[in-house]
């Protein structure tokens, strides 16, 4: 538990949750693109602004010491110069299994099944495109305390890294690759600075984004306020936006 109690608030991620254990997610996102990177990674106007609404739902659920069940799924609803649409998004189970563990350090593997929904199963995709999809992903955490040779006001930390394969029907596959950076002030508080990135295969559409959020606790709930913004890209859209999120263990 010492090792979870400083993992990722937002999800456990390489730390998987006791048995019994669970929390659940809700995300709103509203995101914007008057951008887009053409094939050289160029960015260049869009015909008219994307604009894109998500709500979102991610819950887990610990089976037992080293499983834990996972659960996504959103609602979108969105627009751009050739397309208005609302519906689903892709909607994933899956299972984390925690390989090994010391008090500080954890590696985990996770395996899931995805079906397309009739929103953006991909964000460089148009609606509806895509439909069952299989992930295999490997999770690496590190907690840290207060580093007191590092001029950090921090009382406590971690990073994660995350690797993953996604093999589509109806698109290309995909490599992602995630990474988190977190910091503890006192019990209330948290930090967050995430990165996630990916390509399509064949040269396909490219991106890397970044969110920075602060969390607020309050006992066994949280509130986020974050931003998200594209860092690069490739075929892709140049997407920004708030990021609200509310979050209740149990």
């Amino acid at each position: 538990m010492a090792a979870l109690a400083v993992a990722a608030p937002a999800t456990a991620g390489p730390w998987t949750l006791p048995r019994g254990d669970g929390q659940v997610i809700v995300k709103y996102e509203d995101m914007r693109a008057v951008e887009g990177f053409d094939p050289n990674g160029v960015s260049m106007p869009l015909p008219a602004e994307r604009r894109e609404m998500f709500i979102s739902v991610f819950a887990e659920y610990g089976l037992a010491p080293r499983w834990t069940l996972q659960f996504k799924g959103d609602w979108q609803s969105g627009q751009d110069a050739f397309v208005d649409y609302e519906g689903t998004g892709p909607l994933e189970i899956g299972v984390n299994w925690q390989v090994w563990r010391d008090p500080a350090t954890a590696l985990s593997l996770y395996g899931g099944v995805a079906h397309g929904g009739e929103g953006r199963n991909a964000g460089y995709a148009t609606p509806g495109a895509g439909s069952q999809d299989f992930e295999v992903r490997a999770l690496f955490g590190r907690s840290y305390g207060k580093l007191s040779w590092l001029n950090y006001s921090a009382d406590s930390g971690f990073v994660t890294l995350e690797v993953a394969r996604r093999m589509r029907s109806g698109l290309p596959d995909e490599t992602r690759v995630d990474a988190t950076l977190g910091a503890h002030f006192g019990k209330h508080w948290t930090t967050l600075t995430q990165v996630y990135g990916g390509q399509a295969d064949n040269d396909g559409p490219r991106w890397l984004l970044m969110e920075s959020s602060v969390v607020r606790h309050m006992g066994n709930w949280s509130a986020q306020l974050g931003w998200r913004t594209t860092i690069s890209g490739r075929e892709a859209p140049d997407m920004s936006g708030l990021v609200v999120g509310l979050w209740r263990r149990f």
